[in-house]
């Protein structure tokens, strides 16, 4: 007879977010790691370095990290055993992200994408949510013509935005209207998070306004980061604003709901559940 057994760690299989192995966090934090210089290395340089005069090539050598991201997705499928029906579930959702990605490009930074790779992250783990973010942003880069030096920042900055929501507190517990506005509040923090960090990259590497708020090559740290600050402020607070209170709307008011089916999913696909086949009792009566 079928025997479904409980995959690793002892809690049902299925029923909660796809947990994180010791490879899947070495490939995150690798990945971390990496990202974090990308986006920063610029800062700390000396002013006469060679790096400096090369950081405009730096997007196109990031792109080679890309592999990482399949290192990720490789690590999470050892350490867990997902199969068949998890990568389907991945690419349903990416393709629900990169969909609803253009009905707000353009506008005002409203981004509906944002709310849903929020919920995906918290009901499937920061293994799956990082993966899941990178690939929604991938395919909605193509699906918008957005390809281009940025999109590897824009692949990672919505790796750890989709992260962040699964390694939220109480995932196995807080439900309803708690969970909505922790989420909430999570959301409209990261959405300001993921512009400024998108901002670090277009202001070292596209040269910012050339003007006095510019990066300046050399600087002192403590200088090059007011004139951030004054860039940040001058050329995305209002997408980075109309982002965050779409998100907080759509998650306040749809999140629930939404929260709900993406859990009956997740418990019907029993990703982590092994079948074993047990042979019948042959003392049995009958």
């Amino acid at each position: 007879m079928a025997d479904r057994r409980p995959g690793r760690g002892g809690a049902v299989s299925g029923s909660g977010p796809v947990r994180l192995g010791p490879r899947s966090v070495a490939a995150l934090v690798l990945v971390g790691l990496v990202g974090v210089v990308a986006f920063g290395w610029p800062l700390l340089a000396d002013p006469g370095s060679g790096l400096i005069a090369h950081r405009a090539d730096a997007p196109w050598l990031f792109a080679a990290l890309l592999p990482l991201l399949v290192a990720v997705v490789v690590a999470t499928i050892a350490d867990t055993g997902m199969d068949a029906k998890a990568v389907a579930m991945l690419g349903v959702l990416a393709a629900a992200g990169a969909a609803l990605r253009p009905l707000g490009a353009g506008t005002a930074g409203l981004e509906p994408m944002f709310f849903l790779m929020v919920l995906s992250g918290r009901v499937l783990g920061p293994g799956f949510g990082f993966v899941l973010g990178a690939v929604t942003m991938f395919a909605s880069a193509l699906l918008t013509g957005g390809v281009g030096p940025w999109m590897p920042f824009q692949m990672l900055a919505m790796g750890w935005f989709t992260m962040g929501a699964g390694l939220l507190p109480g995932g196995d517990r807080l439900r309803g209207r708690t969970e909505a506005v922790l989420l909430g509040v999570y959301g409209t923090v990261a959405s300001f998070a993921y512009g400024t960090v998108m901002n670090l990259q277009g202001w070292i590497y596209i040269g910012g306004l050339s003007s006095g708020i510019s990066f300046q090559p050399g600087d002192p740290l403590q200088e090059n980061l007011v004139r951030f600050l004054a860039y940040c402020l001058a050329t995305s607070l209002g997408w980075d604003l109309g982002r965050a209170a779409l998100t907080l709307v759509l998650t306040l008011t749809a999140g629930p709901a939404v929260l709900r089916a993406l859990r009956r999913a997740t418990r019907r696909a029993a990703f982590e559940t092994q079948v074993t086949f047990e042979a019948p009792d042959r003392g049995a009566p009958g």
